[in-house]
């Protein structure tokens, strides 16, 4: 199926080896797999990395006010609800037509508690009550960059006050060595949270290759040496820098002001695209 929308083309594509599973892509780039059998199956690295961080939310084995910036196929919106029934998520994404594509083709369980707004991710978290969510996602992109108006401190600083006191922020970034956006980006968060740390491939921490960054950022103490292990045993193992060796890997990097902001880098040939 494909369908023009605000971002280019979308495309579903089935998975021909794996029943019930749909690839989202936009103008060629991955944006999105779900699994319409198990919404439990996360096939993008990333996602995985994300879930950990959902997963180890407080409170443990409980429900998620959740806030989701960024839709897509609404693949981690749809792991809440099947790991945590009876959460509130709300999501925010600024094509009306790619939302509407995947309610079509790929609709939500009636009784999944997700609400879906056609709206900019700012303009989303400005109009909603303060101490409102445990968990913010953000995943957001205009084409293949992250757009510059959602990398400044008034953006982290409009996440922090939707988030309650022990709230978790978790932003997906794409950049490599020197990590010069991603390092913007953790400079950017610490002006609001305390606690930051950075999960990627281990390749891309060395970087060998572009690739998918993971921000957790929170108030207060975050258990990184249990995501380190989980993440350590998934398919593609990551690695978890925070403290010193986050230092090492983003220090001197400066936080981003609304005058001074500036989309993610564009990705290298290739990086994310299929045919």
């Amino acid at each position: 199926m494909t369908r023009a929308v605000q971002g280019g083309t979308a495309k579903l594509l089935p998975d021909i080896d794996h029943e019930g599973g749909w690839l989202l892509t936009v103008d060629g780039a991955p944006q999105s797999y779900v699994d319409l059998r198990d919404p439990m199956h996360l096939e993008f690295e990333y996602a995985r990395r994300v879930a950990h961080v959902l997963d180890l939310a407080e409170p443990r084995q409980s429900t998620l006010d959740a806030v989701h910036l960024g839709g897509g196929a609404l693949t981690l919106p749809r792991y809440v609800a099947a790991t945590r029934p009876g959460s509130r998520q709300r999501v925010a994404d600024i094509d009306a037509a790619l939302l509407a594509f995947v309610e079509e083709y790929l609709p939500l369980p009636p009784d999944a508690g997700i609400s879906v707004a056609a709206q900019d991710a700012r303009a989303f978290l400005d109009g909603s009550p303060a101490a409102s969510a445990d968990v913010v996602t953000a995943d957001v992109y205009g084409g293949v960059h992250v757009p510059a108006h959602l990398t400044t401190v008034s953006y982290a600083r409009a996440i922090g006050r939707v988030l309650r006191a022990d709230g978790i922020c978790v932003v997906n970034v794409a950049d490599t060595a020197p990590f010069r956006f991603a390092g913007s980006q953790v400079a950017t968060f610490r002006t609001v949270f305390e606690h930051i740390c950075l999960v990627a491939e281990p390749s891309v921490l060395r970087g060998r290759r572009f690739g998918n960054v993971v921000l957790v950022a929170s108030h207060e103490p975050f258990p990184v040496d249990e995501l380190a292990r989980r993440t350590a045993a998934d398919v593609f193992p990551a690695r978890v820098e925070h403290g010193a060796g986050l230092e090492r890997l983003t220090g001197g990097a400066v936080p981003v002001e609304d005058g001074d902001a500036a989309p993610s880098p564009e990705p290298p040939g290739g990086a994310f695209t299929i045919g």
